[in-house]
């Protein structure tokens, strides 16, 4: 009975309805444990001699190395390392943000703009590590064995695109409120303060990378440049090719749309712009209900 609930809610945060945050999550879970049951078995097959490099191996292949021979043989883990976590506290602390700060910025920026944000963030955390550890000579003496996993990155992107987009957000830290431009901020400062003081300074870069992507991406949306739009698009023929479904055929008439129907959709940007600097300068429960409304509706979209 719980197996079939279990596989029911797994099929439903993978259908068309699905949250994206949720996705993630489950995504990055079934990787642990995946991961974990691999290394157990490893483990009770090998000899005490090589034991830990049997546990660690299924790791190696699928962490970002920052040396660029190791990354020329191992160019998935550009992607992968995003998704693997060897410490179960690291995964659970990761997770717990993603759902809570990922689930602020679905309502404001709706379902489609989570995973491109995470993995975008992920590959600009990951491009800022390797970059780090190839160019400063603090690293040359490790940046052949170095590696890096974890989806820090990609939800440091996710948090401080919220906290750029809606900085006056107030959310409840444990017993504490706090606004999410100075929760950005903290883990920004900890992250540069970390790079000496820490055993993992490629993580702290890493992080920091995903935080300057976060960053960019508001940036450039606000300016009328959704960064999320190549990816997309880029996902939803992958999905067509390897789901065997054919594309529409489409055939498009040369007509150009109507004036109303242009001005109508350029009235409801300056709406849906009006309304985010609204929370912007004080705060999402300012809005009306009708704001609300209308925020919540595009967030479907």
């Amino acid at each position: 009975m719980a197996e079939n609930f279990l596989i029911r809610e797994i099929k439903n945060t993978f259908s068309l309805t699905g949250k994206m945050v949720s996705r993630l999550i489950v995504v990055n879970i079934i990787v642990f444990l995946v991961l974990r049951m691999i290394s157990l078995f490893a483990f009770l097959s090998a000899s005490d001699f090589n034991v830990q490099h049997f546990i660690s191996y299924p790791y190696f292949i699928l962490a970002l190395p920052s040396g660029l021979s190791n990354l020329l043989y191992h160019p998935w883990t550009i992607i992968t390392y995003g998704f693997t976590h060897f410490e179960l506290f690291h995964l659970i602390f990761n997770m717990l943000w993603l759902f809570w700060i990922g689930s602020i910025l679905t309502d404001f920026l709706g379902n489609k703009k989570i995973l491109p944000v995470y993995m975008m963030g992920s590959w600009f955390g990951g491009g800022l590590y390797i970059l780090f550890y190839n160019i400063f000579p603090y690293f040359n003496n490790v940046v052949d064995q170095s590696s890096c996993i974890g989806a820090s990155a990609g939800i440091m992107a996710i948090i401080v695109a919220a906290a750029v987009l809606i900085p006056d957000y107030t959310i409840m830290l444990f017993i504490w409120s706090i606004r999410l431009k100075w929760l950005a901020a903290i883990f920004v400062g900890i992250d540069i303060i970390s790079i000496n003081f820490s055993g993992n300074a490629g993580g702290h870069i890493a992080h920091l990378g995903g935080a300057l992507f976060g960053y960019i991406y508001i940036a450039s949306y606000r300016n009328g440049n959704d960064l999320s739009l190549w990816f997309n698009k880029a996902a939803d023929a992958i999905v067509s090719v390897f789901s065997g479904r054919k594309k529409m055929q489409v055939t498009y008439t040369r007509t150009e749309a109507k004036p109303s129907v242009r001005k109508k959709e350029i009235d409801k940007q300056k709406k849906i712009d009006s309304i985010l600097d609204k929370i912007s300068k004080s705060g999402y429960e300012s809005l009306s209900a009708e704001e609300k409304e209308i925020l919540f509706k595009e967030s479907r979209n």
